[in-house]
């Protein structure tokens, strides 16, 4: 299956909500506040400064998945630290290499930004994206996450 990797546009907001309420509740059990989703999902599509979306379609126009990639500056290594979050793949389209196609493009685009690092994080129960993750030669970090939320 051919896969084309383009960024995100306006005109799949609606489907990139989509995809981010299936990946909340799939993943974590979370169900999303669906108009405050909308207006992030808006906002970052707007304005790139915020993060940026990525999608793959195959050879058919179909939109297949998404991602979104921020940014993390990094002092230490005077350049931009690329963050991949809210990956969804549709799943009638998983193990076809959606992910990979969309991975591999990425990867691509942050080395040739100069980027000394690809990141992500997933949820410690979602055995099924971090064996994927590991098939792709990503490693895991030795940095903890911790937050407080408000």
């Amino acid at each position: 299956m051919k896969t084309v990797i383009e960024k995100g546009t306006i005109s799949e907001l609606e489907d990139i909500v989509r995809f981010q309420i299936g990946m909340a509740m799939e993943s974590e059990g979370i169900v999303l506040d669906s108009e405050k989703l909308h207006s992030g999902v808006k906002a970052a599509l707007e304005n790139p400064s915020l993060g940026e979306y990525f999608v793959a379609r195959n050879e058919e126009g179909t939109l297949m998945g998404s991602l979104l990639i921020t940014k993390e500056w990094s002092d230490w290594n005077c350049c931009n630290y690329w963050w991949i979050q809210s990956v969804y793949v549709r799943p009638e389209f998983r193990k076809n290499g959606v992910f990979t196609a969309m991975f591999n493009e990425i990867k691509r685009l942050a080395g040739e930004a100069g980027s000394t690092s690809l990141r992500l994080y997933v949820d410690s129960a979602n055995t099924n994206a971090q064996a994927v993750y590991l098939r792709l030669d990503m490693k895991r970090s030795h940095y903890l996450m911790f937050e407080e939320d408000f």
